[in-house]
């Protein structure tokens, strides 16, 4: 009967598998990532000399644009469903307060409008976004 010598296994682990598992699981996510592309519009805030710059995690900011377009949080609507539209981010983000950021030119029936809108939403308060001259 013929011994046989006892093989020693090395110590070493083989990563290449786990890494290719990780870049897989990378490329995954990057491709099936919802990516938000925000609408800017360019502002002019009306200038005041008390304005004081305010925490943005309690706010749900409406941006008014100077050709009437409307934006919540970066989505855009449109005043017909504006009270709907805030009321939902009031209440589903755990938000209390409207910041309204309007142009200087915007009209200014439609911040009234606005005004109304976050009232019927249930908004705590209205803040008016302005920048200091």
């Amino acid at each position: 009967m013929a011994y046989e010598p006892r093989r020693h296994s090395s110590g070493v682990l083989n990563l290449t598998p786990l890494i290719d598992i990780v870049f897989l699981l990378l490329v995954f996510f990057m491709l099936t990532a919802h990516f938000i592309e925000e609408e800017r519009i360019d502002i002019r805030l009306p200038q005041a000399s008390s304005s004081d710059p305010l925490p943005d995690e309690r706010y749900v900011t409406v941006t008014l644009a100077p050709d009437g377009r409307l934006l919540v949080d970066g989505i855009a609507t449109d005043m017909a469903e504006l009270a709907e539209v805030l009321r939902g981010a009031l209440h589903s983000l755990g938000k209390q307060f409207v910041r309204l950021k309007g142009d200087r030119q915007a009209d200014f029936g439609q911040a009234v409008q606005i005004i109304d809108a976050a009232r019927l939403a249930g908004a705590e308060a209205l803040d008016i976004q302005t920048e200091k001259p």
